[in-house]
């Protein structure tokens, strides 16, 4: 910890320092080889579409989903679409998770993400073009951005050799699916 925690964050990140520290401890005293990772924000099957809970991904293609079948002609999104923000499909996570465990030798924390990001705004893009709503994205700026990037250093995980195999094309069709699936049915 190099600083103050973001309040609205503080629980949250403090349950996953006190985690990190057990884990070197047992490592330490019990010779156990626990190992945490630090994921990026993550999408795909089973997220959560709860309209007042959901997390970027989710919360656009429901955005974008509703207002093509109301045929609304615009979609306001908050803030400027300027922050970015790297994303990383669920089952690229599994299996960084899995090959973490297969490859990594050491207490710190590996971090696990694409080392890539994109606009609020490029993302609502690719969103709204995979879920094939024809009409315009407003950005509402009388609206907080939020932080303005979040991005994780990659340079464990590629060090070790590996690298992501979804696109986030092939994953947003991959989520959007799901959600027509199993929970489109919440509208």
């Amino acid at each position: 910890m190099t600083g103050l925690l973001a309040r609205t964050n503080e629980p949250y990140a403090m349950a996953k320092l006190s985690g990190m520290s057990m884990c070197r401890a047992y490592n330490e005293q019990y010779k156990t080889r626990f190992i945490s990772v630090i994921p990026t924000n993550l999408y795909g099957p089973n997220d959560n579409y709860d309209p007042e809970q959901s997390h970027l991904i989710a919360a656009l293609i429901q955005k974008f989903h509703i207002a093509k079948v109301k045929n609304d002609p615009e979609v306001t999104l908050w803030g400027t679409g300027s922050p970015r923000r790297e994303i990383m499909h669920v089952d690229d996570a599994a299996d960084a998770s899995v090959f973490i465990m297969e490859n990594w030798e050491g207490d710190d924390p590996v971090n696990i993400g694409l080392g890539t990001d994109l606009t609020i705004a490029e993302i609502a893009e690719t969103i709204r073009s995979i879920v094939g709503y024809d009409g315009t994205i407003r950005f509402d700026t009388t609206m907080p951005d939020g932080t303005p990037r979040k991005l994780l250093d990659m340079a464990k995980l590629n060090d070790l050799g590996w690298k992501s195999n979804i696109s986030l094309n092939r994953g947003i069709e991959n989520a959007y699916q799901w959600y027509l699936q199993h929970a489109v049915s919440v509208l």
